[in-house]
């Protein structure tokens, strides 16, 4: 495991943006009765989701956020020197989307502009990299940008995903300040288990065909998809994540010298409700520290934590607080951070 740690740096502003689009899970009930659907709704504990329309994408919902922090912060974008955005559902296969939006913002063409594509704990990797980047004097404020469109990728016809996934797109402004003292970061991969959480075909490994597009039966409960459809193994991620996660928890409190109790905030993945209530006993955590979003935005892959820490903790950021992220999937990777939050002006969620 990568354990790493930086200094006087941390998110000074935060915004989020979220289709208009409220897909109500109970009511989703095109290709699945709906008491089935009931079942399963109240399983994962996800009740509302957002879903794009057909012209909007990823780095749609990250610039509606981008100009509102902007905006609402009143920041010269001649100081933002560093432009990285996050996401598996860019607009191309190239260029780079950074780029792209680093001319839509009307940043400057000395900023330095770079995707990560990673999944469930890409914002936790990203907050890693652009924290290491900031030790430098030379980078005045940088924008992480981490938008997903997971919508269009998971078949309705399934229903191990079906139920789960949303859209949703975030703006985290990162500064130097002296204030902000020292952040902790665990950092982990584990490829031997990419079959878990994948996308079979439709890459450079198994190109696009017309084999890959034709929607099947994959299992003998009936369950339907294509190779460029996302699956996932419910059962032994569950696995994974009761094997890893409290274990990548409790180290990253040890390497930073914190109990857990000193935690003003656990922000999770929102994979979940399941998942997520399992954590909070397993590692016998104050309930009322967990704010939760999956019930209105399902899981959103690496924009649910900082879309948590967005939604739920508006006013709270502003005071000084010391708060624990985790997140969890596709790799598979793994990731824990302890930050220090302080005056962080968060602007009310836009949809689009």
């Amino acid at each position: 495991m990568a354990f790493l740690k930086f200094k006087n740096v941390g998110i000074t502003a935060m915004a989020g943006a979220v289709p208009k689009t409220v897909i109500n899970n109970y009511e989703y009930t095109e290709n699945f009765p709906a008491d089935q659907v009931k079942d399963i709704v109240d399983k994962v504990g996800i009740f509302e989701r957002r879903f794009v329309d057909k012209d909007t994408c990823s780095s749609d919902l990250c610039f509606a956020a981008a100009e509102k922090l902007v905006n609402d912060n009143k920041i010269n974008r001649e100081e933002i020197d560093l432009l990285v955005f996050i996401s598996q559902t860019p607009d191309y296969r190239m260029p780079a989307t950074s780029v792209i939006l680093q001319s839509r913002l009307g940043l400057s063409n000395n900023t330095i502009a770079f995707d990560i594509n990673l999944g469930c704990s890409a914002f936790i990797y990203g907050l890693s990299v652009v924290y290491g980047l900031m030790q430098t004097q030379n980078i005045r404020k940088a924008l992480i940008l981490d938008g997903e469109t997971r919508s269009r990728i998971y078949s309705p016809k399934d229903r191990n995903t079906a139920f789960l996934f949303g859209d949703g797109g975030i703006a985290a402004l990162i500064e130097r300040k002296d204030y902000f003292g020292d952040s902790w970061f665990s950092l982990n991969s584990d490829g031997s288990r990419e079959d878990l959480i994948k996308i079979k075909a439709g890459g450079y490994r198994n190109p696009s065909s017309c084999e890959t597009v034709k929607e099947k039966v994959v299992d003998e409960y009936g369950n339907i998809r294509s190779d460029e459809h996302g699956y996932m193994n419910g059962g032994d991620v569950f696995n994974f994540v009761i094997r890893e996660i409290p274990t990548d928890f409790k180290n990253i409190l040890k390497f930073a010298g914190f109990e857990k109790e000193q935690l003003d905030y656990y922000i999770f993945h929102q994979a979940n409700i399941f998942i997520n209530n399992y954590l909070a006993k397993k590692l016998k955590l104050d309930k009322a520290k967990i704010p939760s979003t999956i019930h209105k935005f399902g899981n959103t892959s690496s924009v649910s934590v900082p879309l948590t820490m967005i939604s739920e903790l508006k006013t709270n950021l502003i005071e000084s607080k010391t708060i624990l992220l985790s997140a969890f999937g596709v790799g598979m990777t793994w990731a824990s951070a302890i930050v220090k939050m302080h005056d962080c002006k968060i602007s009310d969620i836009v949809e689009v």
